[in-house]
Formats: structure tokens, sequence, C-alpha cells
């Protein structure tokens, strides 16, 4: 689908020299062309079409004198800086341009018909008059001569053992007779010169000779090897021309064939069989084919035709028809199209409109520089020049409107001179507007080219052929190798062969030419000329794009990408194809070059929107407009389409945002995407225009399906998140009720535009809520069957049933039918399920006999419905109240139930005293309780309260239960023993002093609680000082020893800790400068174990669930504990013994500053007693704790995980086993769940702690 672009056409028709040219070389280093006639040799300038050098060859005699002579080959020699020429005379002769030096380097008797070089110029193959080959070295020393007819096929001779004979073989209807038919021989072409033709593969490894054999009269082709052995000789082919040429790649040899009624390029390969063809679009006697021509990369395969109709020169001839796929309707791959456009002359080239409304039409200019211009759009009448390609047909009907030929334009140039004009003279054809044509044309003279701005004559504008004048035309030093206009700002853009980029200023009054600047005001200069050029806004600034043909992708003058095979510019994104066989999409909108190169150069592309998998090989060859198609072609030719998933999303959205549902719908359906993105692209939008979406779906069944598909997950956050440039702001509903909203709201909107009609999607809207209202579904279908006149569109019940049976188990509906009491409706779902009626039909009439609170009291039962049951069966009378309380014993209803009596009756105490019963059964001693009491059921209450420990409650029942004063302080002793095991010493000396008035046991609890002030507060209400020397002063000194032990420990262990994690980490550091391979922190050795090893080490394992022979089993909460305590060993040369130790110091750290509140208060008492030595001791043992690990934390808290992990040990002393253990060590040195020791704890540096009476 790419179509070859025009470069550059050279005029050779005003050069005067003598005689005819019979054949031609090029010089590729001096850009001349070397010309043989009957008279000499010259050399020619293209450019500036002059006569550089001429060596006559008449006057040496080489030649005869009456221009009969003839020169049958010439080739540069760069090596001999010279040009070999052969006459058909036999004479091979060394030319020196310079010198003007003739040597005859030797001569053939019998004449030579082809010289042939091989393409590294070390031989050289001659075809002599005698039906000879001669193979002769560079310096013409002959190596070997061969019969140029050889009977034998070759070395490559097939060998068969007679399977597949053709005496075998089915013919069909010619019968068997035809495996005994001789195959008749046609000789060669009448037009046919009959000479030999050469030509070599790319490597010189071997040549392919195409000549007529005299016994049959038809060409051959046989192919040599280097060392002149034959290798193989084609199969007979009728109508074999003489033209050959093989492909540099090697794979194919080129030629062709005339058959009855047209003419065929054909493929040989190098064992002489045909292997594919291709049709030339002439009839048989049309055109002759002078010559095929490879490129050098082997992607283009030129044919030199000659007119035989019109007596006039050789021309290059193309397409007189231009195939047109619509890809919107069709995909098909070419030569098939949708139609065909018939022109009176050769086609140069197709360009489509600019504007993005008629991208469709196109414009065609021939080779008389003319223009057609088609438009796709109603027609009075049929264009015979437009005929149907592959979707055409009998019995097809046609569903696209065919384009039509609007008018054509014969382009009048300025210039009289000009009357004859070169069929390519114009090239790089843009159509930019309505009526305005921009086309480049080059210099015959100088490197220069001409932009040719082409206006449609006023004068032409209703006549039927038209006329385009050239208005202006600007002059650009260079070669403009390609032309690029942007649809939406109008900008056109020039790339110049040697790569800088230039803008056409075609709107303003003085048409000019600028240089292209990009965003930092620098002229924007390709690296390397660029094959593809487009125009596109980046991040708002127009920029170029252009893609070489060795794969690297510009923005302006900086290398995005160097692997990127096609790329197009659609809208406002950005679709390439890469090597690594993906399909990548970009918003432009605000992209920068910077997010480019690092999306396209990323390894790892997360598998978004913007990504997507294609066939190796893959090519862009457009997008189509308004639609999400993306079309693909594959190296074998064929077309493919993909809907990128970023083009489709976006589509959607614009279609969202514009409120056109349907269209959005429609392609979602397609493409399946989910359709809750209607809804949450924009919930407001939607549910205020959901009578439009209604409207415009127009469909019960669409409807249906959007309702089977709602769910609460906002697809937006989840499965298709918007671009980050999205302005549309997201909301969904905060209680998470979207589907309900949804259902309510399309529901209402149905229900006003026609119940009848869309009666199966409101019952859908019911069942889909997030509780199916089942029961509202049946009343529905019930009326449905109770309404008597027919309404227009209307569904009948059974077909509404029969729809709620598609989604809703039918037992399932027969229990909501039973659920609405209703048993015409139970019936009529009965009839619909596979029940039978023997078993349902006993079960409702036993129902119908009943009284109506406890028949409904029974359906619920069955239905399982407890709380309903209990509230009809509250109803039937007191005496059903036993089974009531069992029922809800046994279902755990007791709030249901207490919600269905009056507090005051003596059924709201019997269901409370069962309540409290059963939360104690359930160990919830304090809820009961409180249940106990508000029943009025004191002891119990009081049993409760002191099973939990509270205490105020015991005591407040107790009073209510008026116990006598030994009864109180007993109670009151029970729970001071119960707090003090809980060690709540406060609230234990409460209740003693209070309720059991012993205020000593009171103050010895407190004093063990060390609430030393609320102790002395007791001592002194009671006026008892003795206790202060008794007990409180020694309890004192005794706790400030504790306190100095405990900050000696604190002390120790932590010095000792951190003199051994800097003595750990020495050792790692140590460890890892010699290299050692062991001393990775799990233990693997790193040459051993693969990535993917399952030799796992403690570390590894930290997780939470063990794997073991396919089970997964959790531990339990002890063990995991364990494990976790386990997997940080401080015994010395533990894997994780550094892990460890920072634990174990972030403990002592934060287990010595939660102590700051208990020293703060000892130390007032400390001071009130007069104990100041001890005081001043304890508060200078704290405070140099505190400071000896705020000075430490620095020290031992020095790096994050991340710096902690080993450094890759690199240099000239490394090695591979070295460098793989460091990246092992750095990957497993720190596990996740470890981070947060390399967190250091915080110490509050306040000394609000601190006594200052003490200092």
């Amino acid at each position: 689908m790419r179509n070859l672009k025009l470069f550059r056409s050279l005029e050779f028709r005003d050069i005067q020299a003598p005689g005819k040219p019979q054949c031609f070389s090029l010089r590729t280093e001096q850009d001349t062309v070397l010309i043989g006639s009957e008279h000499g040799l010259i050399e020619v300038d293209p450019v500036v079409r002059e006569v550089k050098n001429e060596i006559p060859l008449v006057a040496e005699g080489f030649l005869p004198e009456d221009g009969s002579g003839c020169i049958v080959g010439i080739q540069e020699l760069l090596d001999h800086e010279s040009v070999c020429v052969a006459t058909a005379s036999g004479d091979v002769l060394l030319c020196n341009l310079n010198t003007h030096q003739l040597e005859c380097v030797g001569s053939v008797a019998s004449g030579i018909s082809v010289m042939s070089w091989s393409p590294d110029q070390e031989l050289v193959l001659l075809a002599t008059g005698q039906q000879t080959l001669i193979m002769m070295t560079k310096e013409f020393e002959p190596i070997m001569e061969q019969q140029i007819h050889q009977d034998d096929f070759g070395e490559s001779k097939f060998i068969t053992v007679g399977w597949g004979r053709k005496e075998t073989q089915f013919h069909g209807s010619e019968g068997r007779q035809a495996a005994f038919q001789m195959q008749m021989h046609e000789s060669a072409l009448p037009w046919d010169d009959h000479r030999p033709q050469v030509t070599w593969r790319g490597d010189g490894q071997f040549f392919a000779v195409s000549v007529v054999c005299p016994e049959t009269g038809a060409r051959k082709v046989r192919v040599w090897s280097r060392e002149f052995a034959l290798q193989s000789t084609s199969e007979p082919v009728a109508g074999l021309g003489p033209a050959l040429a093989w492909k540099p790649s090697g794979s194919l040899i080129a030629s062709t064939q005339d058959k009855p009624n047209q003419q065929d390029v054909v493929f040989f390969e190098k064992n002489g069989l045909l292997h594919g063809h291709f049709t030339l679009p002439f009839f048989k006697d049309e055109v002759k084919v002078n010559d095929l021509l490879w490129n050098a990369d082997s992607t283009v395969l030129a044919v030199w035709l000659e007119d035989l109709q019109r007596e006039e020169n050789s021309t290059l001839k193309t397409y007189d028809r231009v195939l047109v796929t619509v890809f919107r309707q069709s995909v098909v791959p070419p030569p098939m199209c949708t139609y065909r456009l018939l022109l009176p002359h050769p086609v140069n080239q197709v360009v489509f409109s600019a504007h993005p409304k008629k991208s469709n039409d196109l414009a065609v200019l021939d080779a008389s520089n003319q223009i057609s211009v088609y438009k796709c759009g109603d027609s009075p009448s049929i264009d015979s020049t437009v005929k149907l390609g592959a979707v055409g047909g009998n019995g097809f009907k046609i569903s696209l409107r065919t384009p039509h030929l609007d008018k054509s334009y014969k382009i009048q140039f300025e210039n009289s001179e000009d009357e004859e004009v070169n069929p390519l003279k114009l090239g790089l054809l843009t159509w930019v507007q309505e009526d305005v044509f921009l086309a480049v044309s080059h210099s015959q003279s100088t490197p220069q080219s001409v932009i040719h701005h082409l206006t449609v004559a006023p004068s032409a504008m209703d006549d039927e052929q038209g006329q385009l004048n050239i208005s202006s035309s600007v002059t650009v030093d260079g070669v403009i190798i390609s032309l690029c206009c942007n649809s939406k700002t109008k900008s056109v853009a020039l790339q110049v062969a040697g790569g800088q980029i230039l803008k056409y200023l075609w709107e303003s009054p003085s048409l000019a030419v600028e240089p292209w600047k990009n965003p930092g005001g620098f002229p924007v200069r390709f690296p390397y000329p660029c094959t593809q050029t487009e125009l596109a806004m980046v991040g708002g600034e127009e920029c170029v794009l252009g893609l070489t043909d060795r794969c690297r992708f510009f923005i302006n003058d900086t290398e995005v990408a160097s692997n990127i095979t096609s790329f197009a510019v659609y809208d406002e994104f950005l679709l390439l194809t890469t090597y690594s066989h993906t399909c990548q999409c970009f918003c432009l909108r605000d992209a920068s070059l910077k997010t480019l190169q690092a999306g396209l150069s990323s390894s790892h592309v997360s598998n978004g929107e913007s990504l997507r998998k294609v066939e190796r090989g893959s090519r862009i060859v457009t997008v189509v407009p308004q639609d999400t198609k993306l079309i693909l072609q594959m190296p074998r030719g064929n077309l493919e389409v993909v809907h990128h998933r970023a083009l489709v999303l976006a589509q959607i959205r614009k279609w969202l945002d514009k409120l056109m549902f349907k269209e959005a719908f429609e392609c979602m359906r397609k493409l399946r995407i989910n359709l809750n993105l209607i809804h949450d692209h924009n919930p407001k939008v939607f549910l205020e225009n959901v009578e439009t979406f209604i409207r415009q779906i127009d469909s019960v069944n669409h409807i249906n399906l959007f309702f089977t598909e709602l769910k609460e997950e906002d697809v937006t956050k989840t499965m298709y998140p918007p671009p980050v440039t999205s302005t549309v702001q997201l909301s969904s509903d905060p209680d998470g009720k979207k589907v309900d909203l949804i259902c309510d709201a399309m529901r209402a909107a149905m229900e006003n535009i026609n119940p009848h009609k869309y009666c199966l999607s409101i019952l859908t809207s019911h069942v889909k809520k997030t509780t199916p209202e089942l029961e509202i579904v049946l009343q529905k279908v019930h009326e449905l069957q109770g309404s008597a006149a027919p309404v227009p569109d209307a569904v009948s019940a059974e077909e509404a049933l029969k729809y709620l049976l598609l989604f809703v188990d039918v037992n399932e509906l027969y229990d909501h039918s039973l659920g609405t009491y209703n048993f015409d409706l139970v019936l009529m779902v009965a009839e619909k399920s596979q029940k039978d009626p023997k078993e349902y039909l006993p079960f409702l009439n036993t129902l119908k006999k009943m009284e109506t609170n406890y028949q409904r009291f029974t359906i619920d039962k069955y239905l399982k419905r407890y709380e309903k049951a209990i509230g009809h069966l509250s109803k039937c009378g007191p005496e059903y109240f036993p089974e009531c309380l069992n029922l809800i014993k046994d279902k755990n209803l007791y709030n249901e139930a207490l919600k269905l009596y009056p507090p005051n009756s003596q059924q709201y105490k019997d269901i409370s005293i069962a309540y409290g019963e059963h939360l104690l059964q359930e160990h919830l001693c304090e809820p009961a309780g409180l249940v106990f009491a508000r029943a009025g059921a004191h002891e119990k209450a009081l049993s409760a309260f002191l099973a939990c420990g509270s205490w105020q409650q015991a005591l407040c029942v107790a009073a209510q239960l008026h116990l006598t004063k030994d009864q109180l302080a007993g109670l009151g002793r029970t729970l001071a023993g119960k707090l003090a095991e809980q060690r709540k010493h406060g609230d234990a000396a409460t209740v003693l002093e209070q309720y059991a008035q012993d205020y000593e046991e009171a103050v010895l609890l407190l004093l063990e609680g060390a609430a030393w002030e609320e102790a002395l507060r007791l001592v002194h209400k009671y006026n008892r000082p003795d206790i202060i020397e008794t007990n409180v002063k020694p309890s004192i000194l005794e706790a400030q020893k504790n306190y100095m032990a405990f900050l000696d420990s604190q002390t120790a262990t932590f010095s000792r800790h951190k003199a051994r994690l800097l003595v750990v980490r020495e050792l790692k550091e140590q460890a890892q400068q010699v290299h050692l391979d062991d001393e990775a922190p799990h233990g693997q050795e790193s040459d051993l174990f693969s990535e993917t090893s399952s030799v796992m080490s403690g570390s590894d394992m930290s997780g939470k669930y063990s794997h073991s022979n396919s089970r997964i089993s959790a531990r339990s909460s002890k063990n995991r504990r364990k494990a976790e305590r386990k997997k940080h060993s401080l015994k010395e040369g533990s894997p994780l013994e550094d892990l460890a130790l920072l634990e174990a110091l972030s403990d002592v750290v934060q287990g010595t500053e939660k102590l700051k509140d208990e020293i703060y208060h000892i130390l007032k008492i400390l001071f009130l007693f007069e104990f100041d030595e001890q005081g001043r001791e304890l508060q200078k043992a704290f405070e140099d704790t505190l400071q000896l690990m705020e000075r430490s934390l620095p020290e031992i808290w020095t790096l994050t995980p991340q710096q902690s992990s080993a450094t890759p040990v690199l240099g000239p002393n490394s090695t591979a086993n070295s460098i793989m253990a460091s990246y092992q060590q750095e990957k497993t040195s720190v596990p996740v769940l470890d981070a947060e020791l390399f967190i250091p704890p915080k110490i509050n540096k306040r000394t609000q702690w601190k006594l200052s009476l003490l200092e």
C-alpha cells in the first residue's frame, strides 16, 4: 500500500549530440550519463544538459563510417579509471575519459552481442556471435569458454524415483490422454531481437542467461555459477520475453511472458521453476517490455515499456487506472479494490483533500499534466469512469456512495516554450484548499526546486474543462524531497535534500519560504533525509515529524526513537509501529519530547490502552477518520484492521461528550468495551440525559444488554482510566449505589416514554438493582395477566415471565412469588417451573386453610425470612408466644423481637432475659448485664457485671438490691481483687476505701501501683502519718533502686548491641571488598541459583503463608509471631544479625523513652521526703542514658534500605561472578517487610520530666 514518489526527473531532449542512442550507463560518482551511439561515446551531465566528453570511435576505426556500427555494452571501471566499451564487431575497448586515450584490450572475430560485468567487477562475461560465452578476469585474461546452448539440465537436476509422475496425476476434464500429450513449443516473440540477455545475482556468485533455443525457437533461461558451471535450465515457458533481471536479494529471477490476452511478469527460482507472476495492466499488443530493473534493496521492480500503437520514443508507462479502497466500509488488499477510476492517461500521483470533512475527495495528476477531481456525494448521473471492484457483482446492493468526476483541470504553464511539457514535470502535488493546489518542479540546470501555486481560473468555474493557472512560483535552493500540509492549521512544510525544513507561507500576500523553527527559535534540520514527514501539534507547538528509511524517528531535529517502522498522525494522536512488534498510541495534546522519548525507549511499557501487540513486520496504512479503525499491512501484503484501544476510547469519549449515545453504544457493543463507561465517563451528564439515551438506542434488547453489564465498579478508575489531561470531573455516588441510581432513573424515563414498549426493560431495571425487587417484578407480571384490552407494543404476561426466567432461577422466582402471599401469582410461576404439582398443590392448599397471620408466618418461615415470620407470629396472640420465643432463640432474633413488644410487657422481659443469657454464653458479660438491668433482673445483672469487672455498674445494681453493709463490703473486696489483678490499682483503692472502709489496704494498693500522690492523700485524709514511715518511704526508696537497676541494664544492653552492630557492618564491608560470593545475607550462591530458583532463605520466606504439595495453609497467630521472632536472631553470625540488632536497639530506645512520666512523679516524691541524693542520682542516670541514645542515633541509623544494600563491585579487578554476587546481594539484602527497621525511633527532647529543684 506504499506508492512510489517521484524524487526528480531529468530531460535530455535539448542535448545536441550526433547519432542515435543505443545503450547507456551511469557514472554514479560524477552524476553523469554515458551514452553509446553509432558514432561513438559521449558523457552527458543531466543537470546542466551539456556534453562533457565525446569519444569518437569511427575515426579510430572501431566503428564503420556508414553508421551500421553498434555499441553493445558500456561499463565504468573504477579500478582502471576508465570505461569499458564493447562493439558488435567484436572489439573490447578501454577509454580514459580524462585523456581520451583508447586501448583495444581484445577482439572477438565472431562479434559480441552482450557484455556483462559481475557486481564486484572481478569478472566480465561476453556473448559471442558463435553462440558461446567467454568469461574473463578484470584484467581481460580468459578463464573459460562455454557453448551458450547446453543439452544438460545442470548440476541442480531433480532426482526422482517415479513418484508423482505425470502419468499418475489427475488431469480433470482433459482425461488420461493429457498425460501423453507432447508440449508444443512456441517460437520467440515477433519483436524479439534474439540477442542473449545476462543478469547477475547481487552477490555475484551466479548469473542467468536468457537465449533463444535453436531447436525450438523459444527462449530459455539458464543459471550458471561463478565457476562457469551450469546449474539449471528453466522449464519451458510459452511466450517468454527477452527481459531478464535477477533480484539482488537472490530469491527470484524476473522475466516477461506473453499470453493470449495479457502480458505477465513471471518469476523463476534458481532451480529454473516458475514461482509466481503478476499481470501488466495492458492489452497484449499495446506495449512491449524492453527491460526489467530491480532497486538495490529488492523492494521495487521497474518495467520499461514501449508503446507499440504510437510512433514515439519509449516512455515510462504507469497505471492508467486508480484503485480506491474505502476502508470505512470494506478492507480488501490490492490488487482488489472498492472501485476503479478509469483515466485516459497514465497516472502520476493521487492526492486527497486536506479538508477534514472532505477527506474522501481526491485529485488525480496524470501524464498530460491534467488534474481530475473526484468528489463523493450525490451525482445526477452515473459516472462511467468509476467501476466497482471487489465489492461489486450481480445480486449485491451497493451500500456506499461512489465518487464522481466533478471536474478536470488543465495546468497552464507560464512559459510558451513548455508547450510539450515533460509528463513528469510536476511532483509532490498537495491539495491544500478547495481551489488551491501546490506542486513542485525541479530545475534542469541548477540544484533548485520551484514551488508552484496552482489556482482555479475564474472563467473556468462553470466550464466542463477547467484550467489551473500557476498564480505564483517560489524558487528554493536545493531539491525538495517531501512536502506535507497540516489539515487543521493549513501550514505547509518542505524538506530539502540536505535535511533543512522550510515553511511555505502560501496564504500570505507575499509568498515566501522561511526556515522552520523549533520552540527555542532555532532552524529545524533533520540529520538524515526522511522518507515520510507529517505536521502535528505536540504540546501546543506545531512540529515536523519525520521517519527515515533506517527507522529513525524525529520530531523537529530531536531523535525520539530508532526502532520505528511506520507512523501516522490522526487528530491529536500519534500512532507508531516498532521493531518490538507493538503499536503504540500517544496523545500529543499535552505531550512533550521527553515523555515521548521515555514512552518509546522504555523496554517495559505497561500494557495499558497506549500499547498493543501486532504481527511482526506490520506497517500502518491509514487511520479511518471519525472512526476507530487502524489499517495495518502485513509483510505478505494482506491488510488487517485493528481497533487500537486508545483510539477507541478517545472516539467513544468524544461521542459521549456530544451526547451521541447510539454511536458510542454500537462501537462499545461491537468492540466489547464495558458499557459501564457510558455512565462512568460523566455520571451527572448521563443521569440528566437518560431519556435522550433511551430514545437514541430505541431497542429493548440493547437497553437490556446495558442493564446486564451494570456493576458498582467505576470503570474510569479501573479498566479505562482517562488521559492525564482529561478535564472530565470524575464523580460517583458516595453511597456506592450507582446501579440503583441508573436503574431508577432509566425506569422513570422508560415509564414516561412508553411503558408498554419498554416493559421488559422496566422489569430488568427492578431485577438488576443491588437488592433485586423480584416481588415488584412479579406484581407487574400479575398486572399484565389481568389487563384486558391489548395495547400496541405491549408484551403478554407469559412473555414477560419467560423473559424473567432467562436470568432469574425459577426456584428463586417461585419463592419470591410465594413471598407475595398471592396464590394466583404462585400458581402462575409454578406452572413454568419443573415442580411436580403433587408437591406444591397440597402445600398451597394447607396454607389457604390457615389464619392470615399464621399463614404468612408459615410462608416466611418456609422462605427463611425469620424476621418477618416473628412479626406475623407476634400478631397471632399470647398462646403462640412460646413458639415465637423458641424461634427467637434458635435464629438469634432478640433485637428484632424486642421491637415487637412494649417494654412493660411480660413478653418483653422474657425475651430480654433470654437475650442476656445468650450474651453470657458468648462471653459478652457487660452487654448481658445491661440487658438484665433494663429488664429488672438485678441479680443476674450483678453477676454479669462482676464477671466483667464493671465495678461502677455492679455497685449501682447492688444499691438497687438494698444489700446490707457487710454484703456491700464483701462485694467491694471482691471487686477490688479483680481490679488489682487487672492492674487497675487506682480503681481498686477507690472501691476499698469507699465501700469496704479499708483505707490501709487502699494505700498499699496505691503504693504497689506507684500512685504516690494519691497514696499520700489517703494517708493525710485519715491522719495516719505513721504509714509514711512504715510503708510509703520504703516503697519509694525501693522503686528508686529498681529504676536505677533498670537504667543500668538498658545502658549496658544498648552499648553492647551498638558495638556489635558496628562490628557486623565492618565485616560485611570487608566481605564485599574481597568478592566473597557466599557472603550474601541469604546464603545463596549466586552462580549456582537462577533468579527463578526455588531455594529460599529465611528472609525470603517472610510471608504469612507456606506452600507445600499444592496446599496453602495459614499459620496460627502464635506460630507466626514465633516465626517472626526467629527470623531476626541476635546469635552472632546469623544471616540477619544486623537487622536483629537494629530491632533490639529500637526496642531499648522506645522502652527508655516511655519512662519519662514515671521518673518525673518519683522525683517529686523523693524531693518531698528529702531524699535529694537518691533523686539526683536517678535524674542524672536517666539523663545520661537519654543523651547516650540521642548521640548514637545518627551512628546507628545511617542508611536507608536502598543505601544499605551492597553497591555493585566494579572495576578492573572485578569478575563476572563477583559482579553478579554483588547485584544478587543488592537485590536480596533487605526484605521489604524489614524496611521499617531502618527508620530511627523518635526521642522527644523536651525536659519537662526533670525536676529543677534537684539540680
